[in-house]
């Protein structure tokens, strides 16, 4: 048998029956063995090569005289050092299942036993670049065994990947390279995804980074095309603005598709009900504090109107023993047109209050029921709105008498439920202990921050510990996307690992909740215990980020986030909620890939839009829809490839856009980052500085030098690590001195 240690470079043959397999040692431990599976193709070679500490390029490579169907080329991994944690970016629920290309966003294989991680990772340098030869990962944990290669897949379920026959190869050479990650991490608690996604960042992400990815655009001029295509071109469908028992009220409509486009030539349809959201994903007042930062920045009158009937809007939600509901909406009524039947909405005068509809119903759980993770956000940004953009009194008074009820809800393990009934306020038999807790400790936190009470920092605390001890080390990212929204698997089997990769059905908005309580937490005791947690939980959030540029991804994809380990989303909208707590985690760890990360996510946020300064998904979206036209410029699809496939022609451009949860909630993050970060960053005590828009920053000396991308003379908001900021006028270049 062939072994060796991960500090050597050898070129070694396998047999392709496999009967000598290589290992690779980690301190003399047998941690890996390669093996060829398939006994009737060529003989493959194997270099290896070390890299760098503790990282191994593998490159197997096989030579065909003619060309031959095997319909899987791989290469067997087996995991000797016998791993109790293991990860896959997505889910491979049973045999012939895989982790199909479309989703490596930062692909990796991971395992650990005690100290000892391993894992392995695609060259992305190499990944779709062999024209028919579509590459996959896989692991059965219970084995103790990965794969790693080439295969057709199908999708018979959204979204998964399981192989089919027909695969192809040859004449010629095929390479299958990746990198192996073997050693001890002596970080407390365990983080397995630190070297992994740091080394994906520095080898991907971090050049493309360099080059302005996913784009140099100055970030306002997609702001301007999102309002005048909100407020303007598209303003008869998607402004929605009435009166509310005598309450002038207004805000964009949930949803619109491509059919209400000003140039769709024929009749309308109704995609769904006509309705209005302050919702986990759809928040109207998340979208409305983003339009009202800019009309203080613009002076724009009528886009502060706009924001504060949203607002209005939102405290206009009728209490219930402290509990309100998150959606308004009108029910659909059938009209003939043309000969044909169409939905249309009946007016906001018939209107009535109701819950998000992405429910358990199969517990029995429907829209009428309250969702406390809904009231929790929308509470937090009632908080942030009175403490940043503008004191109201009546937002204050209304989230505090939401957290008096909220409190009294807690369990004694110290998780708020999930729903609860619309009746009793009693919570449901499903969900009533998941990372869904994390986000009403956030707002706990915010409301400590304001009045000072220490019962509000007492749950929140006591949230935040149920989750790190329950939630947190077993990767049981549970929420209502998970299993009601577009991916129903697995809500039959909720709380059960997926026993065959050992993972949890997990969904990245309990991640990045989670992340954010833990930080808060951090903040407020100074536990490193809790930043620690927190930077760990950061890092699995990494995971999910997109790092390269494959061929196959027909848009940017710099930066952008995918929504859980079983769907196929690329660019999805939560990245411009992501965003800015990589920033934040920079300030307080001086982390600077997480504030690279930040910024690329923020950017990646306009990059679904249609409008010329996106060229190459301007042509994208035409050839989906060859009747888009300018009024259409600031249409945005929440993300890119959902159901697990793209083609050049425009295949996974979609079809609708929901303002709060794609250009409206971009701007937000725009917005935001921008009264909290500027346009350029410098942080002088770490010597570090960062161009958020456009701006591309050097280190001199003496301080820093500004490079102006936009190629127009501009103002620009500089930030410094005190809070400090000054506005500068700036044509090329300039220097800002480090006693500035």
């Amino acid at each position: 048998m062939n072994r060796w240690a991960l500090s050597l470079f050898l070129i070694v043959t396998i047999p392709s029956h496999a009967e000598s397999p290589i290992e690779v040692s980690l301190n003399g431990v047998s941690v890996l063995r390669f093996s060829t599976p398939t006994a009737d193709i060529s003989t493959p070679m194997i270099r290896m090569e070390e890299v760098k500490n503790s990282v191994q390029k593998v490159e197997v490579i096989w030579e065909f005289d003619t060309e031959v169907q095997v319909d899987e080329l791989s290469l067997q991994i087996d995991f000797l050092q016998h791993p109790d944690f293991h990860w896959l970016p997505h889910l491979t629920p049973s045999e012939g299942f895989v982790v199909g290309q479309h989703v490596f966003r930062s692909p990796a294989v991971v395992t650990a036993s005690g100290t000892a991680v391993v894992a392995i990772v695609p060259d992305l340098d190499s990944v779709g670049k062999q024209e028919g030869l579509p590459w996959f990962l896989d692991l059965d944990a219970p084995k103790q065994t990965g794969w790693i290669g080439f295969s057709n897949t199908e999708i018979p379920v959204h979204v998964g990947f399981k192989k089919i026959k027909g695969l192809k190869v040859g004449p010629g050479r095929v390479s299958l390279a990746f990198y192996v990650l073997a050693y001890r991490d002596t970080d407390i608690p365990l983080n397995p995804w630190k070297k992994v996604t740091t080394f994906l960042w520095e080898n991907w992400g971090h050049p493309l980074y360099l080059e302005g990815e996913p784009t140099k655009v100055p970030m306002d001029v997609y702001v301007a095309r999102t309002y005048q295509w909100a407020f303007d071109s598209w303003k008869d469908s998607v402004w929605q603005e009435f009166d509310l028992e005598g309450t002038r009220v207004g805000a964009p409509q949930f949803i619109v598709n491509i059919s209400q486009s000003p140039n769709y030539p024929g009749p309308w349809y109704q995609r769904e009900f006509l309705s209005i959201w302050n919702q986990a994903w759809f928040s109207s007042l998340r979208s409305a504090s983003g339009l009202a930062r800019w009309a203080i920045r613009r002076d724009d009158e009528e886009l502060a109107r706009k924001a504060n009937l949203t607002k209005s809007l939102a405290l206009a939600a009728p209490m219930k023993e402290g509990i309100f509901p998150s959606v308004i909406r009108t029910n659909n009524e059938k009209v003939e047109i043309e000969g044909k039947t169409f939905d249309r909405p009946k007016p906001w005068s018939e209107a009535f209050w109701s819950n998000s509809n992405r429910v358990p119903t199969n517990q029995g759980i429907t829209q009428d029921w309250y969702h406390l993770l809904d009231s929790s956000w929308t509470a937090l940004l009632m908080l942030r709105w009175h403490e940043e953009i503008e004191e109201d009194p009546d937002l204050l008074d209304y989230a505090r008498e939401y957290a008096d009820k909220l409190i009294t809800l807690q369990d004694e393990r110290g998780f708020f439920p999930g729903w609860l009934h619309p009746t009793t306020l009693l919570p449901g038999k499903i969900m009533n202990q998941t990372p869904e807790s994390s986000l009403s400790a956030t707002f706990l936190f915010k409301l400590w921050e304001i009045s000072g009470e220490q019962r509000h920092l007492e749950a929140a605390l006591k949230a935040v510990d149920a989750v790190l001890t329950e939630i947190v080390p077993n990767g049981r990212w549970e929420d209502y996307e998970t299993y009601w929204s577009c991916c129903p698997f697995w809500n039959d089997r909720v709380g059960e690992k997926i026993g065959r990769n050992n993972q949890y059905k997990q969904n990245t908005l309990s991640i990045f909740w989670t992340a954010e309580a833990l930080l808060e937490a951090y903040r407020e005791t100074e536990n490193q215990e809790y930043l620690q947690w927190g930077v760990r939980t950061l890092d699995e959030l990494s995971m999910h980020q997109q790092v390269w540029q494959p061929d196959f991804i027909h848009v940017p994809a710099l930066g952008g986030f995918g929504v859980m380990n079983f769907d196929g989303e690329w660019n999805d909208s939560r990245q411009s909620l992501f965003a800015e707590l990589f920033l934040d985690y920079y300030e307080t760890t001086g982390n600077r890939d997480y504030f690279e990360r930040g910024i690329a996510a923020l950017k990646s946020s306009f990059v679904m839009m249609y409008c010329p300064e996106n060229p190459q998904q301007k042509e994208q979206w035409e050839k989906a829809h060859p009747f888009f036209g300018l009024e259409d410029y600031g249409f945005t699809m929440e993300n890119y490839g959902h159901g697990g496939e793209t083609s050049a022609e425009g295949m996974g451009m979609g079809v609708f856009t929901i303002y709060d949860w794609g250009n409206g909630a971009a701007s937000e993050a725009r917005n935001r980052i921008f009264d909290h970060y500027g346009d350029v960053f410098i942080d002088r005590e770490r010597g570090e500085g960062f161009g958020i828009d456009s701006v591309w920053v050097s280190r001199l000396d003496s301080g820093w030098q500004l490079e102006n991308s936009a190629q127009q003379t501009r103002e620009i908001k500089i930030v410094f690590e005190d809070g400090s900021d000054i506005l500068i006028e700036i044509e090329n270049t300039l220097v800002i001195k480090e006693e500035e």
